[in-house]
Parts: C-alpha cells; sequence; structure tokens
C-alpha cells in the first residue's frame, strides 16, 4: 500500500536536487526526469528504491509509479528474471579483453524476430544508437542530407535542423531550442517532413539529394492512407536508406518492432528503452547491405562491449515473448485510456488522448492545461502516486493498480471541473505551475 502526505514542501529528494543543480549542469542526465516538469519545489526527485509497480523516495515514502521511469521498465522494476541474469554477469565479471558471447546470442535472437534484417550492431543509449544508424546509413547512401520525422535523440546530426531556423524541431522538442555548439556547416543536412504529408517527403527526395529517410513508426496518431507502405515505396524507386527509429515504439504493440503492426520493413531499425528493462542497451537493426556499410567507417567504444546490458536483454526477450507482455500492456493501456475520456466525460471535461496505448498521453483542452497538469501532479503526490499526464505501462501496472489510480483521480477531476467553472486553480497549487517539456505530436 502506498503511503500518502499532504506535506510536500520539504524533503531530501527536493534538498538533493537544490544541491545537484549546483554542481551537475541542468541537475541531472535526464531531461524528462527534471523535477520542474512535474511538480516544481516538491517533486521527491531521487528513489532509494524500485520494486514491481513501487518506488520508495529518499524519505522511504512508498509510492505507485504511473510514469514508471520514461518507459525502460515494461516487465516491472527488478524484474526477478532478469535481475538474476544481470547478477550472474557480475559475478563472473562484467568486462574483460575478450568479448562477450551474449552479444552474439542476442544479435540473433532480434534477427529471428526481424526476418527482414541481417545484421546488428549495439549501444547503450538511444541518442547513440541514432547517430550510429545514420552514420552507417549515409556511409551505405553516399549522401549527407536526411529526410526526417520524429524525436531522434540529442546529437548533432538531428539538433543541427534548428540551424539557422529554430523553430524546425519545435513539433518534437522544445519550441525555439537553440543548437548551440552544433557545427554551423551542418545547416541544411536534415530536412523536416510532417508525419502523413507524402507530398512533403516526395518533395525534398525530388532533390535528388536524400540519402535516407529517418522517422519514427508512430508517435501519437498512426499512419493514413497507407503512408508507411508509400514512403517505403518511395525509398525504394529512389535508392534512399530508409530507417524507423523504434527506441520508444518497440516491444509494446509486438514483438520486435512497431513497423511489424503495419507489415512494412525498413533498412534499418533502432531499439532501445523496454529492451533491457532497465539495463542499458541499445540496438541498431538492418539488412547486410546497409549494415555493412559500418566497416567503411569507424564506429567504436569501450563501454559497448560490457555484458550486462545484452545479458539483460536476452532474458527481458525471453520473459516477453513467454508473457507476452506486448499484449499486456497494450490492453492496460487502452483500458487506462478509456478510464480518461469515462471521468472527462462524467465531469465534462475537455481533453485528447494520443499515443500508443502503452505509452498513453492525456491533454486538456484549456488555456489553463499546465496549471492542470501540475494539480493533477500534486493531488496523485499526495496520495501516493508518482503520476501525471502520461503512463507507460508495464506488467506490474495489474487490474487492482489501475482500478485504484482512478479511484484517486476522479475527484481531482472533479476539481478541475469546478476551476473551469470559475474557481482560481492557482489558489489550489502548493507550488509553482510545471515546465513544458517536449512536444509528443508528430
Amino acid at each position: 500500500m502506498a503511503t500518502t502526505t499532504n506535506d510536500l514542501s520539504s524533503g531530501s529528494g527536493q534538498e538533493l536536487w537544490n544541491r545537484a543543480k549546483g554542481v551537475i549542469p541542468g541537475g541531472n542526465m535526464l531531461f524528462s526526469k527534471r523535477p520542474e516538469l512535474w511538480l516544481p519545489d516538491q517533486w521527491p526527485a531521487y528513489f532509494s528504491k524500485a520494486k514491481g509497480v513501487h518506488v520508495w523516495d529518499m524519505d522511504g515514502r512508498q509510492l505507485i509509479d504511473m510514469l514508471f521511469a520514461v518507459g525502460q521498465s515494461t516487465l516491472g522494476y527488478g524484474h526477478p528474471e532478469v535481475d538474476a541474469a544481470a547478477r550472474k554477469i557480475i559475478d563472473d565479471g562484467n568486462m574483460s579483453t575478450l568479448n562477450g558471447p551474449e552479444e552474439v546470442t542476442l544479435a540473433e535472437k532480434l534477427v529471428e524476430m526481424h526476418p527482414w534484417a541481417d545484421m546488428v550492431r549495439f549501444a547503450r543509449a538511444g541518442g547513440e544508437a541514432n547517430a550510429i544508424a545514420i552514420r552507417i546509413a549515409r556511409a551505405a547512401s553516399g549522401k549527407d542530407k536526411i529526410a526526417f520525422c520524429g524525436y531522434h535523440g540529442w546529437h548533432d546530426w538531428y539538433l543541427s535542423a534548428n540551424l539557422g531556423d529554430h523553430s524546425k524541431l519545435g513539433g518534437y522538442l522544445l519550441p525555439g531550442l537553440e543548437p548551440n555548439g552544433v557545427p554551423k556547416n551542418l545547416a541544411g543536412t536534415l530536412l523536416p517532413f510532417e508525419y502523413n504529408d507524402l507530398a512533403a517527403l516526395k518533395a525534398l527526395v525530388d532533390t535528388g539529394e536524400i540519402g535516407v529517410i529517418c522517422m519514427e513508426v508512430s508517435r501519437n496518431f498512426g499512419p493514413k492512407n497507407d503512408f508507411l507502405q508509400a514512403v517505403r515505396k518511395l525509398a525504394t524507386e529512389r535508392g534512399i536508406v530508409l530507417m524507423f527509429d523504434e527506441c520508444t515504439s518497440g516491444f509494446r504493440q509486438s514483438f520486435g518492432g512497431l513497423h511489424k503492426v503495419y507489415n512494412v520493413e525498413p533498412d534499418i531499425a533502432m531499439f532501445g528503452k523496454a529492451l533491457g528493462n532497465g539495463y542499458g542497451i541499445t540496438a541498431i537493426v538492418g539488412r547486410r547491405a546497409v549494415m555493412q556499410a559500418a566497416q567503411t567507417t569507424f564506429i567504436s567504444s569501450t563501454f559497448w562491449s560490457d555484458r550486462l546490458g545484452p545479458a539483460a536483454a536476452v532474458k527481458t526477450l525471453e520473459v516477453m515473448e513467454r508473457v507476452r507482455s506486448w499484449e499486456q500492456i497494450t490492453a492496460t493501456g487502452k483500458r487506462i485510456m478509456d478510464g480518461w475520456q469515462q471521468l472527462a466525460d462524467r465531469h465534462g471535461i475537455k481533453i485528447n488522448i494520443s499515443g500508443l496505448p502503452a505509452l498513453a498521453t492525456l491533454g486538456f483542452e484549456s488555456p489553463r492545461a499546465l496549471e492542470y497538469k501540475t494539480l493533477l501532479t500534486q493531488e496523485m503526490l499526495a496520495m501516493g502516486y508518482l503520476a501525471s499526464v502520461i503512463v507507460y505501462s508495464s506488467t506490474a501496472h495489474t487490474p487492482e493498480i489501475v482500478n485504484r489510480y482512478f479511484d484517486a483521480l476522479d475527484p481531482i477531476f472533479g476539481m478541475i471541473r469546478e476551476c473551469e467553472n470559475g474557481r482560481d486553480v492557482t489558489s489550489l497549487l502548493k507550488g509553482p505551475v510545471c515546465h513544458a517539456g517536449f512536444k509528443r505530436l508528430n
């Protein structure tokens, strides 16, 4: 049972966060975990333990987590089989002069579940997996320019889209994001197109300069008019390398990539987040003709050769396949989406719901949307939940957990209804309004 508290103004986590901002630029390593995005001055910020669906903060409060680490642990925190595989590696040795055999086992498993693919390279983070894939695809195509759609990380190749026009990544990252530190001679190498806008993509391709198309299969809504099939056809006809970034979408609606659901095969696909159930591992999977181009350039890193990530991933895939985790988390996500809409209808609140079911996003259709998000986060935390307007589902989110979540959420929707009727929402907030984060539409 989660521990509830109404005292959110103090705690070891906030004290530690204030210290962190003095010694770490930005305060932490992952933008999406900054407390200001959720509940400024009140968010617990740090954890001491995580197991199943629960997180314990630095003061020992037990919380039910609905945000779930930005989607890295679809089997729940500390899954016993995955952790046992990791412990064996720690006992036997994680690194040596020789290579770890688990990377071969994992590569063969990924090729087996993606019959269009032949070869795999590994890394440890989604952004670097994208950067590796881009390097390989450029080497294979012999061209520098890339047409892109979606969010693909933090590296120079991606942020270069905002050189000369700071609005180009506004639909995916932060409006007006400054590309400081990105070489200016990369300007014009990354060109955006909108999802489901085939004409815009064709216009880019017709220049004859595009060697790579990099896109997410889907983020907040699906393809229309066989869009993905049309992109595949266009890439094939023009000799363009088609890349699907599945670092977020992979293993959430199928055993492998979301592209399998739509029956479209890329030339390269990148996987991360869910692949290791919380352990650092990402994969670049591709056709032999493209992947062999990695041998014509230099792509190498010491800690891509550790055994921990691949061993965790091998066991994670084994458990996923056995319990059919993608079906469970999709069903849970649909239940949450339906529940949000039922609450909104009952309280007369206008909302929009988007995303893959296992990555569900709630939006309030109101000029006070950020205030409502802050209020929801504040009140749910007081009742023992790490919860906001996003739910990343895991197999640990049982029907009982989901029912309790909605019992807690119901009166908060009632408060929002009162605010829509004229009550001052700021009078209900115990701290500042949360900051806006990444845009979640593509």
